[in-house]
Order: structure tokens, then C-alpha cells, then sequence
């Protein structure tokens, strides 16, 4: 079913492979695209379970938006392992206008398909999410 604010509809690879990161933990990240001709949000590119968090951000386009999800895994001050899946809406300055105003449409829909996001984070450039503002959002 396509979002009536942006027409967009969600592929069902993005729930599919969303599921695998959530329940298997087979990826590490995964990142999805808006296809403006298809009219649906796909999946561009999945993370082995053993790329770092810089093999992620590198696949982040510098002019182009994306959505991203994260699977962070930490140590808390107790000393237990715990796991965060992060929601990263990636909307660089410099990206087309028109670009942005169809993912921030878009964005809530495709946030409520993918049901276990714990933390969610909005990004205009790099360092707004930097592996030190990740860790201080995990806790």
C-alpha cells in the first residue's frame, strides 16, 4: 500500500531483510533508497554481520538521501552485552530539495513497517552520526 502523503510503497525485501537483521542478526546494516520511477523504497545495500560501523557510513551517498538501519552492540557500565537497532534518516545538505521532502514524507510509514527500531536518528551530515553520538544514544 503506497503512503498517501508521498505515494511511496514499501518493497517487501525491506521487511524481509529488516526481520533477518532483527531476529537473525545476519546483517550488520542494511540501507534503503527511494525509487522515484518504481514509487517504493528498496533495499540498496546489506552488511555483513562483521562490517564496522565506518564500512556502514561509507555506504551512505554524500549528496543523496537515505534511510539506514544499525545494529549496534555494546558493553553497558554492568558489564552486559546488549544490542541497539538503529533508524538513521540521512538527509545531507546538499542533497536535491526534492529528494529530502520525499524521504521526510515518507519517513514515519516507512519507520512503522519496520516494527523493533529502539533509537532513531536524523542526519544532515557525518558527524550528526558520528560512532560517539551512537554510543551515547545506545544507553
Amino acid at each position: 500500500m503506497a503512503n498517501a502523503a508521498s505515494g511511496m510503497a514499501v518493497h517487501d525485501d525491506c521487511k524481509l531483510r529488516f526481520l533477518e537483521l532483527k531476529a537473525k542478526r545476519s546483517h550488520r546494516f542494511i540501507v534503503f533508497k527511494i525509487e522515484e520511477k518504481q514509487k517504493q523504497v528498496v533495499v540498496e545495500k546489506v552488511g555483513e554481520p562483521t562490517e564496522s560501523y565506518e564500512d556502514f557510513a561509507a555506504n551512505l551517498p554524500e549528496n543523496e538521501c537515505r534511510y539506514a538501519v544499525y545494529d549496534f552492540d555494546f558493553v553497558t557500565a554492568e558489564n552486559c552485552q546488549k544490542s541497539r537497532i538503529f533508524f538513521i534518516a540521512w538527509s545531507p545538505d546538499t542533497a536535491r530539495v526534492r529528494s529530502k521532502m520525499i524521504y521526510a514524507s515518507t519517513k514515519e510509514r516507512f519507520k512503522r513497517e519496520l516494527d523493533g527500531i529502539q533509537v532513531e536518528l536524523q542526519a544532515t551530515d557525518p558527524t550528526e552520526m558520528g560512532l560517539d553520538v551512537i554510543k551515547s544514544r545506545a544507553n
